[in-house]
């Protein structure tokens, strides 16, 4: 599982929490687990990457594009 290590908490930020975890029962770090997953739940749910349709497309012509035509000269 992973951690989390948070810097420069103010004292008294810290010392609410304490007592928060303390009406609630809970160790600091019980509290802040539930503290995480309740605000873990208000993200966005996680979207699928779109998918890419490609349509081919019948010009007459004959062969393979070249990297030169498609590029120039910047493409080297």
């Amino acid at each position: 599982m992973k951690a989390i290590h948070i810097r420069d908490v103010e004292p008294a930020v810290l010392a609410s929490l304490k007592r928060l975890a303390s009406s609630h029962h809970r160790s600091l770090q019980g509290e802040l687990h539930v503290i995480l997953e309740q605000a873990a739940r208000l993200a966005p749910e996680e979207k699928e990457p779109p998918t890419l349709s490609l349509i081919t497309v019948k010009t007459g012509r004959k062969g393979a594009w070249r990297r030169e035509e498609i590029y120039g000269e910047q493409g080297r």
